[in-house]
């Protein structure tokens, strides 16, 4: 058995610097729009340029991964971090759409090289009893980022040199990723360095997809993630429709973000008392109805019950996805099957906007979240039916073995 951490001093650290990198890149995101806004674009220019933050890594994914699954895994925090960090200052020094366009998806690049590295971390030195609650602690820093990153971008950007404030926003968020850096020490295990250094079989993309547990696990994160996204799009647009105030709506998105990380606090605890299978299966659930509930004409405050229902159940997806893609995919390939779950979430961060716009044209701004529900819906039959076994890819797992559950 290889051995773990003793401590999760090394998990604090990632937690810290995932926070800072995700804050400056939730920050920055807004920013650029603003930018790009003041620079003279248009709402398709604006469009292609959030796009290409989503589509340049599309590229780079699974060939990071591979890269990854056979060498360290440390390397690519630091390297991502810079990639963010740069991408965002020079999208507050860039004078041109096309210059911005291009580092936006240089943050791009870096937040998935920072995210593929410490998604491997996270798997590679935690027990296999640990990986759920490792994981779920892990992206309480993605949503502690998602809800400070926001809040900040809403205070330095504003007045009537808008290309200035958001300047100064993107310079800002830079600065902040650059300082996650100061959290990078000493998180990979010396012990696990030299195991992970060692060269094992190339497991083809294909084994890896028609794994049982690998499609279960990408359904289920790009439903999740495509529900946060469109959610934080188009609730705007829902409270303009509705009479609700910016600040209200404003609000209402952090009191979701904040529900995430309370079940992420609790995530442990809960796996205990239901199981992993039932609860993935029964937040989705929920999630569905609750994200359709979204659609009704309901008073601010049951929408805000709503929300922090819906942020609860949809803080349960990610983890457990990613232990789902990690316990179904050989020891070899865990790095290489990360990055697929990745790619998916970067097609729905590309397609879900767009579908959701061309609901919302034909039936309204509320049918989105319909759809999101019919989607979330697929992912909890999924979630019932797609559990990984118990010896990952073809049996690869033996007991007392990372791949064991």
């Amino acid at each position: 058995m290889r051995p773990y951490p003793r401590t999760r001093g090394w998990l604090l650290r990632l937690v810290i610097a995932f926070a800072l990198a995700q804050s400056a890149v939730s920050m920055a995101r807004p920013a650029v729009s603003y930018r790009a806004l003041a620079l003279g674009a248009d709402e398709r220019a604006v469009g292609v340029i959030a796009g290409v933050y989503a589509l340049l890594p599309l590229f780079a994914a699974v060939p990071l991964g591979r890269r990854t699954d056979h060498g360290r895994y440390a390397p690519l925090l630091p390297f991502g971090v810079v990639l963010i960090a740069g991408g965002c200052a020079f999208s507050g020094l860039a004078g041109s759409l096309w210059a911005m366009a291009l580092w936006s998806g240089v943050m791009g690049l870096g937040h998935l090289c920072f995210v593929i590295g410490a998604q491997s971390l996270v798997a590679r030195q935690s027990a296999p009893r640990e990986q759920d609650r490792n994981f779920g602690h892990f992206t309480i820093g993605a949503s502690l980022g998602q809800l400070v990153g926001p809040v900040a971008a809403g205070a330095l950007i504003g007045g009537h040199d808008m290309a200035h404030s958001s300047a100064i926003a993107l310079l800002v968020a830079g600065a902040g990723a650059a300082v996650a850096c100061t959290s990078l020490w000493r998180v990979e295990h010396r012990t696990d360095q030299a195991a992970g250094t060692k060269a094992g079989a190339h497991v083809p993309v294909t084994d890896i997809l028609r794994a049982r547990g690998v499609p279960a696990g990408m359904l289920i994160s790009l439903s999740v993630l495509s529900a946060t996204d469109v959610l934080t799009a188009y609730l705007p647009v829902v409270g303009e429709h509705r009479g609700i105030a910016p600040a209200a709506v404003g609000v209402l998105l952090s009191l979701r973000a904040a529900a995430t990380i309370a079940c992420r606090l609790v995530l442990t605890p809960l796996l205990r008392a239901v199981g992993r299978t039932p609860l993935l299966t029964v937040t989705c659930l929920l999630a569905a109805l609750l994200c359709a509930g979204v659609a009704l004409p309901v008073p601010v405050l049951a929408l805000g019950a709503i929300l922090a229902g819906l942020g609860f159940c949809l803080g349960v997806g990610q983890p457990l996805s990613m232990t789902t893609v990690v316990r179904a995919a050989p020891d070899e390939a865990r790095s290489t099957a990360l990055a697929l779950r990745l790619t998916g979430n970067r097609l729905g961060q590309v397609a879900a906007p767009a579908g959701a716009g061309l609901v919302a044209g034909v039936a309204g701004v509320a049918a989105p979240f319909v759809m999101l529900g019919a989607l979330l819906l697929l992912s909890s039959g999924v979630a019932l039916r797609g559990a990984a076994p118990a010896g990952g890819v073809a049996g690869r797992g033996t007991p007392g073995t990372p791949g064991t559950p």
